[in-house]
């Protein structure tokens, strides 16, 4: 246990609170993400939102949060990770809680798009300041467990409605949403900007670097690779909540809200220990071709789950798809992390991690749309090809040879 474990105990009091922080706000993050996908069918029902539309809601939620990480990005970068992570969270907050309000789609839309602009900015604050607080031998763990949090916010918000929903109804769902908002004040008294940053706050490169030579090769593979990660991923996991509550006879699994809850919780499991496995591995083997492994088993599993009929069976196979079909994602912070210096970094994570979410917005309305016309089980096969595609793309990473926080 202390081999496991040695590394986080070894660590500082500001590595420890910068993790926590970082984790926490994307564990709140991913916990909206799950609040909506949860209530959608009840959304559709009292808003007569077509299946479409309701993928249109998510999609501009994306594109809103695109826009976000640009933003919070360029922030993070002039005036500080914390300021930046501190001001994402509490936008995200308040907009969830104000989706409870809204009384048509438009209202709802409005909602959505503010929410992503909080949602967006979160990521690469967050990633960038545990990657330069972090020491290079340890910032794939430490990565990885801020990814894990993603997990834990999904069951978080599963519990929720699961709690919430059958007693309160819809709005009171996001009207928890709100709770994030009492982090803030911690995050801005208890963090430090890293001293690496405090350093090189001065641009050495402008923006513009970004997309020439090197630094424009590293942009291309790694804004592609990850449209290509986050149009699989909101594609299949948006609609897989209704996917297992939608009636068999329309080929799904029938299950009642508590009962989907539950089970998207056991699924979590497998998401939770995919992000922190990755860590040690990359940490220990290769950053790439752990990443490439992952996705290579994404796109095999994904079609067993998307027809696999007995539910024992489908109660193994769920977390496997959790455990490779999100885990991955440990990778894309540590690797984009890496490729950047620090003076651009956050603004380079911003820019490719939010460019993707742009170039994935479509995934919940195509999946949406052809399953009105073929069904969930094939449309979700879609993203499998996605999966496939980022893996090629992921072989043409050239990762430095000895990481550093530079």
């Amino acid at each position: 246990m202390n081999g496991i474990y040695g590394w986080l105990a070894e660590a500082s009091r500001d590595q420890k609170r910068t993790l926590l922080a970082a984790s926490l706000g994307w564990m709140l993050d991913s916990m909206d993400v799950m609040l909506y996908a949860l209530v959608l069918g009840q959304v559709q029902r009292e808003m007569h939102l077509s299946a479409a539309m309701s993928g249109a809601m998510m999609s501009a939620t994306l594109v809103s949060a695109a826009i976000g990480g640009l933003g919070f990005g360029w922030f993070a970068d002039r005036y500080g990770r914390v300021r930046a992570l501190t001001f994402s969270v509490l936008v995200y907050s308040i907009s969830t809680a104000l989706c409870g309000f809204s009384h048509s789609a438009a209202q709802l839309m409005l909602c959505r798009v503010l929410l992503g602009l909080g949602m967006g900015g979160e990521w690469a604050s967050g990633a960038a300041l545990v990657a330069e607080t972090w020491p290079a031998r340890h910032r794939g763990k430490a990565l990885a467990v801020v990814q894990s949090s993603w997990a834990v916010g999904y069951a978080l918000g599963a519990a929720i409605v699961a709690l919430v929903m059958p007693r309160f109804g819809w709005r009171a769902v996001f009207f928890v949403g709100i709770a994030p908002a009492l982090i803030t004040l911690w995050l801005q008294r208890g963090l430090r900007e890293p001293e690496i940053w405090r350093q090189e706050r001065t641009p050495q490169l402008h923006a513009g670097q970004l997309f020439r030579g090197a630094l424009g090769r590293n942009v291309l593979i790694c804004a592609t690779m990850n449209a290509a990660t986050l149009f699989a991923w909101w594609g299949l996991f948006t609609w897989v909540p209704r996917f297992l509550s939608q009636p068999v006879a329309e080929g799904g699994h029938g299950l009642s809200i508590v009962q989907t809850s539950a089970w998207t919780i056991v699924m979590q499991v497998g998401t939770f220990l995919g992000y922190i496995v990755f860590g040690y591995l990359a940490d220990r083997f290769s950053r790439k071709y752990t990443y490439i492994g992952y996705l290579l088993m994404a796109t095999l599993l994904v079609p067993l789950f998307a027809f696999v009929r007995n539910p024992n069976a489908l109660l193994l196979i769920g977390p496997l798809v959790g455990f490779f079909g999100t885990g991955y994602f440990s990778g894309f912070s540590v690797i984009a992390s890496e490729l950047f210096p620090t003076s651009l970094r956050a603004s380079a994570m911003g820019f490719v991690y939010n460019i993707g979410r742009v170039l994935s917005a479509a995934a919940p309305y195509i999946i949406g749309h052809i399953s009105e016309h073929a069904g969930l089980s094939y449309a979700l096969c879609i993203t499998s090809a996605a999966f496939l595609l980022a893996a090629l793309i992921a072989t043409a990473l050239r990762l430095p040879a000895i990481p550093s926080t530079a």
